[in-house]
């Protein structure tokens, strides 16, 4: 179905919003860089001396290792690998009940929440991600991409990645219809997120079946994907078909949150009041 121009205005307006509203904490944004920057620092040492005793593991040389940490401090926030995006919220609308108010506005809620969580991602990425990485790249030897086609490649993967990121924690948000507390589930997927989207470690690393199986996972679409993007591990072919791997999570998970919020609705559950 194609967003008519007054609903397209509303959404954009949302992410508009979202992202002057993440402006405004500015003192935690400073904290957040200083955080990012701090690991960054601390991961590289490590990835140097795991690379100067396994030259070429993961199929990557050191250089290239050490971009990829930069690039997973420059995105941590921006895809929300840790949570802390609209998800509390909407949790908590749901144990109040608020959530009804949610649903008699003139949008769709999972839409609603796709906007504003789409502002916030924009601005993570401009206020928390590029300056880790330009002091990465000021004080360690970075194999960054010297093209421009291949900074707007993984530019189109890490809004992929955003989305696949969205509609994963957007089923979780849900749970809160079931469990009023969702908690538990977030922390489930917080730890999920941070294994397997390859935040800690490149999921190449993994050996044998347990890497086939974290590289199919949707969570590799948030660091992985793009990190190898971005480093120029796709091209041509093999990229549109790394672009069709991170669509076809995100349609699955989005029609998944779709059908799941159909259920959901049909049973608010109102706590405490």
């Amino acid at each position: 179905m194609f967003v008519g121009t007054g609903r397209f205005r509303l959404y954009a307006a949302v992410a508009a919003g979202s992202f002057r509203r993440f402006a405004t904490y500015r003192i935690a944004t400073v904290a957040g860089v200083f955080t990012n920057t701090v690991f960054g620092v601390i991961l590289t040492y490590t990835y140097i001396a795991l690379w100067d005793e396994k030259p070429g593991l993961g199929g990557y040389d050191q250089a290239q290792a050490l971009t990829y940490v930069w690039l997973g401090q420059a995105l941590l926030t921006t895809v929300a690998v840790m949570g802390g995006g609209f998800e509390d919220e909407l949790m908590a609308r749901i144990r109040t009940g608020d959530v009804a108010i949610d649903l008699y506005r003139p949008a769709d809620l999972q839409a609603w929440w796709l906007a504003g969580d789409l502002g916030r991602a924009v601005f993570q990425l401009l206020a928390r991600g590029v300056a880790p990485m330009a002091f990465g790249g000021l004080c360690f030897q970075l194999a960054l991409p010297g093209d421009v086609l291949t900074w707007l490649a993984a530019t189109v993967a890490v809004l992929l990645g955003v989305v696949v990121s969205f509609a994963l924690r957007f089923l979780v948000a849900l749970s809160a219809f079931w469990l009023l507390d969702g908690a538990g589930v977030a922390q489930i997927a917080w730890l999920a997120s941070l294994f397997f989207s390859g935040m800690l470690l490149p999921l190449n690393v993994f050996p044998g079946a347990l890497g086939e199986i974290a590289r199919a996972l949707p969570w590799s679409a948030l660091i992985q994907v793009p990190a190898d993007v971005f480093l120029g591990k796709h091209r041509g072919a093999d990229l549109l078909a790394t672009y069709a791997f991170q669509a076809g999570w995100a349609v699955v998970l989005l029609t998944a949150g779709r059908l799941l919020q159909a259920v959901a609705t049909r049973r608010v559950v109102v706590q405490g009041g």
